[in-house]
């Protein structure tokens, strides 16, 4: 059973929205946060990513940044920039990128369904960004930013959200400098609010997409208040974590492509040669996304290659074992490469579907060795996955649209 509830959300005013909402915390460094609110003082960075009004002496998790979030998240609120709903609530939020549409809903959802599995994950977490992030929810007592989570479509669920959408008007609509379009509507008919839960409670399993560590330091902040507190009712706020929440058809995973600082001591033409020893290669005039299952683009010495796997490199595999970027890992970056674990290796570095291929060419013409463009994970492999309760490999999935900071607040003590 997946408990979906409304919430008391705190959003900014209706005039105020584009200049608020940001990309959220963990797709930028420090300067280029900084660079990006510049002469913004509405913009949400200034909550997720303090440091950036701090000077550069002060370490990025020092306690000085948690406190300085905290403080502009109350300055924000009690200057009428952000206001809070009188009642629980739902939300839509539909993002359109390029034609494409997702359409998901902002609630809030059970820490305990979190840690019972009922919202099944994919991937590990890193102990010090946990630690980062706890540490902001907790200090600012708010979920600043959501979780994305996707659920195996279910009819129901969606006519009732194109229903309201289709004779309700939007609060905020705009467009990012990214060209993707942001629409919200605050879903204010009690008895939808109602039908939606009852229609959820019926879907078992909800799956996170995206924000495993925004899950994960949910999940901390609120053991620690029930240490502090055993006595707090098991509907407080704290129980529960800000996510949207999106129809599995509506999702769009891109491309998570590789590259690699050196050829392990080989030539160009040497690490070729073994490359023909177990994939067919065809160099190609020019880049291209590949789209079919086992088969890469890659770039190296100035030169792209169509790199196909035969099948029996993943037939038969488990889930987790035939996705591309193992295929990749397992025959490749390990055995050839010496790249034992893409977490920690200096060697390797990953690069978003959203940059495209001409990012991948420019890094390698700068320096790096080679670069694999990745056909991209589908949501099938997710799901599967996380129904098998295996893990990803690290950085499998790249999601587009991201979703906006800053358009809706999660408060743990209202």
């Amino acid at each position: 059973m997946a408990r979906v509830r409304p919430f008391r959300a705190l959003r900014p005013l209706p005039e105020l929205a584009e200049k608020v909402a940001c990309l959220p915390y963990d797709v930028m460094n420090r300067a280029e946060a900084r660079a990006m609110a510049l002469g913004n003082p509405y913009s949400f960075l200034h909550v997720v990513r303090a440091e950036i009004d701090l000077p550069d002496s002060v370490d990025d998790y020092a306690d000085e940044v948690y406190l300085q979030g905290r403080d502009r998240l109350h300055e924000m609120e009690n200057e009428g920039i952000l206001a809070q709903d009188q009642q629980p609530l739902f939300y839509i939020y539909r993002q359109i990128m390029k034609g494409r549409v997702q359409t998901g809903l902002v609630a809030t959802v059970s820490v305990d369904e979190y840690l019972a599995n009922t919202i099944k994950k994919h991937e590990f977490t890193r102990k010090e960004k946990e630690v980062d992030r706890t540490r902001h929810f907790d200090v600012c007592d708010a979920h600043t930013e959501p979780v994305f989570l996707t659920y195996r479509k279910e009819d129901r669920i969606s006519r009732i959200i194109n229903g309201f959408i289709k004779f309700n008007d939007p609060v905020y609509d705009f467009k990012t400098e990214d060209d993707i379009t942001h629409i919200f509507w605050v879903l204010d008919d009690l008895e939808a609010v109602g039908e939606l839960e009852g229609l959820f409670s019926s879907i078992p399993y909800l799956y996170i997409a995206d924000g495993h560590h925004r899950s994960a330091t949910s999940a901390n902040v609120a053991l620690m208040r029930r240490e502090k507190d055993p006595e707090a009712p098991a509907d407080s706020e704290f129980n529960f974590f800000m996510a949207v929440v999106f129809p599995d058809e509506d999702l769009f995973i891109m491309d998570y492509n590789r590259l690699v600082k050196d050829l392990n001591g080989m030539t160009p033409e040497d690490f070729l040669a073994k490359l023909k020893a177990i994939y067919d290669l065809e160099e190609v005039d020019e880049a291209f996304h590949p789209h079919k299952k086992a088969q890469m683009c890659m770039y190296l010495a100035g030169r792209w290659y169509k790199v196909t796997a035969p099948p029996a490199l993943f037939e038969g595999l488990d889930p987790v074992s035939s996705l591309d970027v193992s295929i990749l890992q397992d025959n490749v970056l390990t055995p050839l490469l010496g790249i034992d674990d893409p977490r920690t290796s200096m060697r390797i570095d990953f690069v978003g579907g959203i940059r495209g291929l001409d990012e991948l060419k420019r890094r390698v013409d700068e320096g790096w060795a080679a670069a694999f463009a990745m056909c991209p994970t589908t949501m099938d492999d997710l799901l599967s996955i996380a129904d098998a309760e295996m893990i990803m490999p690290p950085k499998s999935t790249w999601f587009e649209p991201k979703l906006r900071s800053g358009l809706f607040v999660h408060k743990l003590s209202s």
